[in-house]
């Protein structure tokens, strides 16, 4: 029988509380997409991800220290080590050379196309059933991603973008494949733990790569360039990956990655005023649909776990 951890009770009676924790790390995340970007200034997509992960390692790792909470059970390794190669290491070494091509906006749509995956394979492997109100948020949300990405994905392309492009969508069915792989195998060790573990072996497997592939290339270490790695590693990463595993462990599949949704909202907010990326008016309109997908999703209250 599995334990209701105290977090869980908090969360399942407090939804402000709930609603509150998505809204910070959607926010945090859709920032971080401008420091991800702003990186490549000053080292290459695969040193910057060992950097951001590193520090993000080594605060849980002292969290976890600090706390006593132990190693994982021996079982739980391989685990850990298929989420953090599928949720860590692919998903940013993918994103990260892909932001040499697309705009750091347009890149965090396409990451969230997440959710359709993440939906997909838990109606088959995790047996949630979607309601008629959560398939039409998430078609509506969809179809607000792919009114901000417009037709130019389409057609007229440059083929570095179009390449650009495909590796963000092998890494949202990467992310969408550790979400329900952590429901099913991870889900009931403390999420700080399994956060720090997962992440550690994604960290080692982004060495691996960097070192093959940017060895001896220049890293400018700056107040800038530790500003974007610690904001990137103990925020958006440490931070934000434990409350989305404890987000996870609370509310269903499809509910939790359709709010995610809002991230795109932020990257391109942000994107906009602080990199000068174009604000739209199909970016706007899709601004406007994302939002109200996720409030025709929220039409019903989503099954708690």
């Amino acid at each position: 029988m599995k334990q209701k951890l105290p977090y869980v009770k908090t969360l399942r009676k407090n939804r402000l509380l709930l609603w509150l924790l998505i809204l910070t790390i959607t926010i945090i995340w859709g920032y971080a997409w401008v420091l991800m970007k702003a990186s490549l200034e000053f080292m290459g997509p695969f040193s910057f991800s060992f950097f951001r992960f590193g520090v993000g390692t080594v605060t849980l790792m002292l969290i976890v220290w600090l706390l006593k909470i132990g190693m994982p059970p021996k079982e739980s390794w391989k685990h850990l080590l298929i989420v953090g190669t599928l949720q860590t290491a692919i998903v940013f070494l993918f994103v990260m050379f892909a932001l040499r091509f697309v705009d750091a906006g347009k890149s965090s749509v396409l990451l969230y196309s997440m959710p359709i995956w993440s939906s997909m394979l838990a109606t088959k492997f995790l047996q949630e059933k979607i309601t008629p109100a959560k398939m039409a948020g998430l078609w509506i949300g969809m179809l607000g991603l792919l009114t901000i990405l417009g037709w130019d994905i389409w057609v007229g392309q440059n083929p570095s973008i179009i390449f650009g492009e495909l590796l963000i969508i092998i890494a949202a069915f990467s992310w969408a494949v550790s979400n329900v792989y952590y429901r099913i195998h991870v889900q009931d060790l403390p999420k700080i733990q399994a956060t720090a573990f997962q992440m550690l072996f994604g960290t080692i497997a982004i060495f691996i790569v960097t070192l093959f592939m940017e060895w001896g290339e220049p890293v400018q270490l700056n107040a800038q360039s530790t500003y974007y790695i610690l904001f990137t590693g103990v925020l958006a990463s440490a931070l934000c990956f434990t409350v989305w595993f404890i987000i996870l462990s609370v509310i269903d599949m499809v509910t939790a990655t359709i709010s995610t949704m809002l991230v795109p909202l932020f990257g391109l907010l942000f994107s906009s005023l602080l990199l000068n990326e174009e604000m739209t008016p199909s970016i706007v309109v899709g601004f406007v649909l994302i939002v109200i997908g996720i409030i025709v999703a929220q039409l019903k209250n989503p099954r708690l776990q």
